[in-house]
């Protein structure tokens, strides 16, 4: 991180001490939260944070890290989440812990094996699907590929024929202008599949892990299948660990789920979809008193977000009967306390 005043750059570190009327800091991802602050003080009259998004050489090849769907708000939260302090071995260890057992960390291992184990059936599907030759080439080699390939898992857990969709999605229009195949295909799959197969009493209940991640099925080896199944129990035991903790601890997020109901059938469709939201919290690190946090940015999130979101009222819907005044409507994602 670099601190400009009086026209010149220093580090944040060079910074301490160091007074002036105003500051303007460059952050990015790897910013500590303790060079943040010590950057964003130096200002009398102001201080002016400036994201970086993009790298310095456009012609940088894309690296493990980067997140395309980083926006100013989501790199300042990283950076508010990134200690730089020294930790004790106890704190390492547990921090360690802490991040691999997450349900952020387990997501990202499922799709990632998701997407190695479906790769070839993918590929297959779009080079049957009516494209030529080269433009299958070019949308598998393409960068926005592995978002398709996401798509279309969510659009099977959704109960879709992705085997005889895609290939009317195709043909429905040409890609004569099309500057990327793949994206042109991952939007139109979007568009065809944002609900769920069917409609009314017919319609069936996505295939969805924690309520949140869409289930992988098809066929795929042997050693894949059991490494999603491990992904799929440990992102479950995470779930009721999470919803656990946070009840006994009683958090004030907790709050907006209503008590437990008394019933038995009525405690357990509550439960179901308390973890939801716990598993929500965990996979986007929420922090804050609200049960769902800040407006999401990125589409992803957006998606889990909407989930989210209706399996609160669906629990707040249970337990209304339970709550003071039964004919106040429950509002979901209130704040609960001191808005964070």
């Amino acid at each position: 991180m670099c601190l400009g005043y009086l026209g010149y750059a220093v580090t944040t570190h060079r910074a301490q001490g160091v007074t002036v009327d105003t500051s303007h800091v460059l952050v990015e991802p790897t910013t500590t939260r303790e060079n943040f602050y010590v950057a964003m003080t130096r200002g009398k009259d102001a201080n002016r944070a400036y994201v970086v998004l993009d790298r310095a050489d456009e012609h940088a090849s894309p690296h493990p890290g980067d997140n395309p769907d980083a926006t100013g708000r989501s790199v300042l939260y990283g950076v508010l989440q990134h200690v730089g302090a020294e930790l004790s071995a106890h704190e390492t260890i547990t921090a360690k812990q802490e991040h691999w057992g997450s349900i952020a960390q387990l997501a990202a291992e499922y799709e990632t094996i998701a997407a190695a184990a479906q790769h070839d059936r993918w590929a297959t599907l779009i080079r049957s699907s009516g494209l030529t030759a080269e433009q299958a080439d070019a949308a598998i080699e393409s960068d926005a590929f592995g978002a398709l390939t996401a798509e279309l898992r969510r659009a099977e857990a959704n109960h879709h024929d992705v085997d005889r969709l895609f290939p009317r999605l195709v043909a429905a229009r040409g890609f004569a202008d099309a500057d990327d195949i793949a994206s042109v295909l991952h939007y139109r799959v979007a568009r065809a599949t944002a609900r769920p197969a069917g409609s009314g009493r017919t319609r069936k209940t996505p295939r969805l892990i924690a309520g949140l991640i869409p289930s992988v099925d098809g066929p795929m080896a042997g050693d894949m299948r059991k490494a999603l199944d491990e992904r799929r129990q440990l992102i479950g035991q995470r779930t009721s660990t999470v919803l656990d903790s946070a009840l006994t601890d009683q958090e004030p997020w907790t709050a907006a789920l209503g008590p437990v109901p008394e019933g038995e059938k009525e405690a357990k469709a509550w439960r179901r979809d308390a973890r939801v939201v716990a598993a929500y919290r965990d996979r986007y690190q929420v922090t804050s008193s609200r049960a769902l946090g800040p407006e999401p940015e990125s589409a992803a999130q957006k998606i889990d977000h909407a989930r989210a979101d209706a399996a609160l009222l669906r629990a707040q819907a249970i337990t209304k009967p339970q709550q003071d005044g039964p004919g106040r409507r429950p509002i979901a994602n209130q704040p609960i306390g001191p808005r964070l």
